[in-house]
Order: structure tokens, then C-alpha cells, then sequence
């Protein structure tokens, strides 16, 4: 909702928004799982047992037909390729030849997002998604009808179907929507979209006199299972477990948007006794990956390809962190081929024993503007290894003010005082020296973003003082 609905729904009283809610939901649902959501879905079970071969053909295909409808179609493509392939070079592409194309960066999809469009115009049938735009002006992604459905049909089969769960049981959601506009409200802190039996919760409002208010919600409408943010789902698991509260069982969380630390899954697994399952994904919908029964990250390859790639863009072996290039299939009318999605993340090459012959993401490492550097060129980007085992520490966020300082801001349980202080700051030093200035300061809260997201490291870094990292 947004515009003049957005006010609307601001001005109401809360029963009101309940049903503004709920409307708006007969939309969303008739829009996504109608026409040919039952179909995809059918599909998506089907591949989901094709051997290494068949996967491999059935990429192949799909890969080609997208970049053949680009070259012919797409202004941007005709533009950006020109001179590089031939169309008879597409009609023999295999993955392994995508690194002969040129990496789609976030400017030029910023820039002129209709470019990508086949035949460089919107059709009436577009919805248009935006992304939280956390590291500059966000981007237009566009929809048709049979993309929506593919993409909840995939998640449906996938990563639900991995859970045990499925988007026809009660379910509630962190996002980054305004759920509860006022920001000093008493609650209720969701509002229910009665057609999918759906509890939307506030990001905005967790805090320990609230937790009991969100566990009530997830009691009285039933709730079978959790999925949003990881964050705060964390949180609520993490304030509930502080607070003596005893919260309701689920049959699975499914986290999104964030990733999710060990200590953080161990948290929300104890406190709503179930497992927690990790998707992978772009606003874009450019690739998709899931944690299976096994907690191993199955990228599912009809969604699309992710390349793994160094600093010269050349593909790294497994193993190896490397920046994340994506292909969508999901999304053909705006095709996005060799996106630079901002990603650091490792293949893993090892079977998994649920014996689905999908690859394997052994992990994905952290946001690019994540990473924290040392004057001698160090770098950090597994950031929640400072706060393991921080028995006095609710929450905590890195900011990079310089190349020689950092500012750790910390959200403190009782009985946090000098021993932690000196631990976090030799944790930080052991990782980038000891010539790291590390200041500590004591907050009552970490602001989310706009969309409500928590960012575990904040870099304030030039592009001059960038310059003067070592190589």
C-alpha cells in the first residue's frame, strides 16, 4: 500500500486496518496463486529430482532462450553486447560461457530499468517491486502475473516443502512493512490479512515490555510457522528467552533478507522448539537457494545460475569466497543477465545427503559494503564472530568511521561492564591489528532502515580513504 492508500490506512482505527489488510490480500492472493500457480508448482516438484545431467540440460536451455529474447528484444542488450556475440554464438551458450558478457552492475539498472524490458516498454499487466535501495536509489524490478505465481510456486515447493509447511497453513511475516504506524503505540503490534491467515508483525516495535503482545498474536490466531526477516525473528526469540517468557511451537521458521549467524539459529530453534530453514534470494528474483532438511543451501538452477567470481571476475573454485554474479529465469520480461548482486558467498562442491542433485552453497559470506578493513589491507566480513559467546551483549553494530577506527555500538544486558569491553576490543584487534583504534559506545537500540532492517556493519568509508588500503 501506498500513496493515498498509504494515509488512508494511517488514519483508520486498528479494526479498520485489519480489514484493509484483509482486502488488500483478496488482491495479492487472487494475483499469485491463480492461473498457473498450481502448474509451476507441479514443475518445480518435478526437476527437483533431475540428476546432475538433466539439470545441467535443462540450464542450459532455459539460458539460451533468455539470452536469445534479450539480443533480440531488450534495448539495453542490443546496446551493452553489440559486437561482442553473435546470435549464432547464443544459440550455442552454455553456462560456462557466460563470462564472455559484460557484469549488469546496479547503476545501469537504476539508470533505465525499462531498457531491460523486452521490446524497452512496460506492459499494463506490470506490477513493479521496488528494492529497499540500503545502498542507494532503489530499483524498479517488474512483474507479470505468471512471474509472481512461478516465484511463489517456487518458494512453495522449495523451501516451504524443504520445512514441512506450506503458504495454505497460518503463518506471520517480518518485513519491512509499516505495520503499526504510530511509533509509540501500546499495540496491538500486527494486523491480520484474513484471507491467507496471515499475522503481519511490526519490526519496529520489539522491545521487552512488547514481546508478550507478539507471542499473543502468534497463540491467538495459531500460527503454524514464522517467516521474514531473521533479525527480528532473532529478537523476538531472543527477548522472549530473557524475558522468562514461554513462547508457542512451530513447525519450522523460515528465514529471508538477512543472514542468519549460528548463535542466532540456535536461539530462535530453542525458544519456539522447531528448525529453522534459510532462503537465499534477490528482491529481483535473480537466483534462489534454501536450506534443506539437512541445513545444507540448495540453489535451485531453474531459478536461475550464480556465478561465483574474483576481483578480475574469473570464476573461483569451491571453497573460496567469491563476489555473486546472478542469471533469473524467474523473470524473463525483464531479463537480468550477469547481475552484480553485491554478495560474497562460497560454492561448496561436497554431496548433500538428502540426495538432490541441485549445487550447493556452503555460504553466503556477507554483503560487499559489509567488509571492514585494516590499514594494512586486512579484511572483515564475518562481523558476528566479535559477539559469539558475548553473554552481556543483546545486539550489536560495527561502524567504520576511518581506516584506523571503528565504533562498536552495543545494545548491553545487565552486568555488561569492563571485562566485555576489553573483549570485544581484542576480538576486533586480533582480526585487523592492534592498530585499530576501537571506541565503545552504549545504546538503547540499533535503528533498523527504512525497511526495517538491521545492518550489522556500517561503513562510512571514502572512496579516497578506500584508495589507501594495501593491496
Amino acid at each position: 500500500m501506498a500513496g493515498v492508500a498509504d494515509q488512508i490506512y494511517r488514519a483508520m482505527p486498528v479494526p479498520l486496518q485489519h480489514l484493509m489488510v484483509s482486502a488488500y490480500g483478496i488482491y495479492w492472493h487472487r494475483l499469485r496463486f491463480g492461473g498457473t500457480f498450481e502448474e509451476e508448482c507441479a514443475g518445480f516438484r518435478r526437476r527437483e529430482g533431475y540428476t546432475a545431467e538433466q539439470w545441467q540440460e535443462d540450464t542450459t536451455q532455459r539460458l539460451r532462450l533468455l539470452l536469445l529474447q534479450a539480443f533480440d528484444r531488450a534495448p539495453y542488450y542490443q546496446q551493452a553486447w553489440k559486437g561482442l556475440v553473435t546470435r549464432e554464438d547464443l544459440e550455442r551458450f552454455t553456462p560456462a560461457d557466460l563470462t564472455r558478457l559484460p557484469v549488469l552492475e546496479k547503476k545501469a539498472v537504476r539508470d533505465d530499468p525499462v531498457a531491460l524490458l523486452l521490446d524497452g516498454a512496460p506492459l499494463k499487466q506490470h506490477t513493479i517491486q521496488h528494492t529497499s535501495g540500503s545502498t542507494g536509489t532503489p530499483i524498479k524490478a517488474y512483474w507479470l502475473p505468471e512471474e509472481l505465481r512461478r516465484s511463489l510456486a517456487l518458494r512453495e515447493t522449495r523451501s516451504c516443502g524443504f520445512a514441512g509447511v506450506s503458504y495454505r497453513m497460518p503463518r506471520a511475516t517480518f518485513s519491512g512493512r509499516i505495520v503499526e504506524p504510530n511509533p509509540d503505540s501500546s499495540g496491538p503490534f500486527y494486523r491480520f490479512n484474513m484471507v491467507e491467515r496471515q499475522v503481519y508483525f511490526s519490526a519496529f516495535h520489539l522491545s521487552p515490555k512488547n514481546v508478550p503482545l507478539y507471542l499473543r498474536a502468534l497463540e491467538r490466531h495459531h500460527i503454524q510457522w514464522v517467516t521474514g526477516y531473521a533479525n527480528s525473528i532473532y529478537q523476538l526469540a531472543q527477548l522472549a528467552e530473557d524475558g522468562g517468557h514461554k513462547a508457542p511451537s512451530l513447525k519450522a521458521v523460515i528465514t529471508t533478507s538477512e543472514k542468519i549467524t549460528p548463535e542466532m539459529r540456535a536461539v530462535v530453534e530453542r525458544v519456539f522448539q522447531t528448525k529453522v530453514y534459510e532462503e537465499y534470494g534477490t528482491v529481483e528474483d535473480l537466483m534462489y537457494a534454501c536450506d534443506c532438511q539437512h541445513g545444507r543451501k540448495h540453489i535451485s538452477p531453474d531459478a536461475g545460475i550464480i556465478e561465483i567470481v574474483d576481483e578480475a571476475l574469473r570464476p573461483v573454485p569451491a571453497g573460496q569466497p567469491g563476489e555473486v554474479l546472478a542469471t533469473g529465469f524467474i523473470r524473463p520480461h525483464q531479463p537480468m543477465v550477469r547481475y552484480r548482486v553485491g554478495d560474497i558467498a562460497i560454492m561448496d562442491d561436497q554431496p548433500c545427503p538428502c540426495g538432490r542433485q541441485m549445487p550447493v552453497l556452503k555460504e553466503v559470506v556477507g554483503r560487499v559494503e559489509d567488509t571492514v578493513y585494516g590499514v594494512d589491507g586486512r579484511r572483515m566480513v564475518r562481523f558476528h564472530g566479535v559477539f559469539v559467546n558475548q553473554p552481556h551483549v543483546y545486539e550489536g553494530q560495527i561502524v567504520q568511521e576511518a581506516l584506523n577506527r571503528i565504533r562498536v555500538r552495543v545494545v548491553p544486558k545487565p552486568g555488561f561492564g569492563d571485562a566485555d569491553r576489553a573483549d570485544i576490543v581484542q576480538r576486533i584487534q586480533q582480526r585487523l591489528t592492534d592498530q585499530m583504534q576501537v571506541e565503545i559506545d552504549l545504546v538503547e537500540s540499533i535503528e533498523r532502515t527504512k525497511a526495517g532492517k538491521f545492518k550489522a556493519v556500517v561503513s562510512q568509508l571514502s572512496p579516497e580513504d578506500l584508495k589507501k588500503v594495501k593491496p
